[in-house]
């Protein structure tokens, strides 16, 4: 996992993609994979295969948050989830 965010922080801090292009390509690939590996280069998911990758990836973002919180509290750091709409840490956005 940590040489796909290597790679995806090379092409936003060195190579000047967007950051949420990035996190989209990595999503499609995610999402080909993953119907590959269930399906092979011949065939596709059926809409309860697709709910059943949906949820992987739900539980899957809800556990990494989870351990963020964690991390972030054991810092003695405050945990505030922010949503889509809030620019990123860092950000002039206003």
């Amino acid at each position: 996992m940590s040489e796909f965010i290597g790679m995806a922080n090379t092409m936003v801090n060195d190579k000047g993609f967007d950051m949420k292009l990035v996190s989209a390509a990595l999503m499609a690939a995610s999402g080909v994979y993953a119907t590959f590996t269930a399906a092979g280069n011949e065939g596709f998911l059926a809409p309860n295969g697709i709910d059943r990758v949906a949820d992987m990836y739900k539980k899957n973002l809800a556990y990494i948050q989870q351990r963020k919180k964690e991390e972030l509290e054991a810092k003695g750091l405050e945990a505030k989830p922010v949503t889509e709409t809030d620019p990123p840490a860092g950000s002039n956005e206003s």
